[in-house]
């Protein structure tokens, strides 16, 4: 992996290492948990609005949108954000663009799943339950 790195000209190590940062933040939840998943706060469930920063990167978009949307499991969307990071980091797509459908994913995430929940029943009434 050094070897690789090394042979990268400064622009090309950059990309890298951005996407290397993307990667190593869909898996610190659980690494934070030593390799388990651990309990945690109940997320909002509403997302939380930050304004999109002018200049934004796309691994800092990312993390941004995960803060928009806790209640989102991002490894759910990892093949999706990491093939929007690809189109960016290896083919040239432009950030501005990537981010655009990133925040249209995530939305459309959100909404899905809102939409999921609505129709699952709560499970504390339970309609099968027998009298004693």
């Amino acid at each position: 992996m050094l070897k690789i790195l090394r042979a990268l000209n400064a622009q090309d190590r950059a990309t890298l290492m951005a996407f290397g940062e993307f990667l190593l933040a869909g898996g610190a939840a659980l690494r934070a948990a030593g390799g388990e998943c651990a309990s945690v706060e109940t997320p909002p469930s509403t997302p939380q609005h930050e304004p999109r920063p002018p200049d934004e990167s796309v691994v800092a978009a990312i993390k941004r949108l995960r803060r928009v949307y806790p209640m989102l499991d991002p490894s759910e969307m990892l093949h999706e954000t990491s093939a929007l990071m690809a189109a960016h980091v290896l083919q040239g797509r432009d950030a501005g663009a990537v981010i655009d459908e990133l925040e249209r994913l995530f939305l459309a995430r959100y909404e899905t799943q809102g939409s999921r929940s609505a129709e699952e029943p709560d499970p504390s009434t339970n309609q099968d339950a027998q009298p004693l």
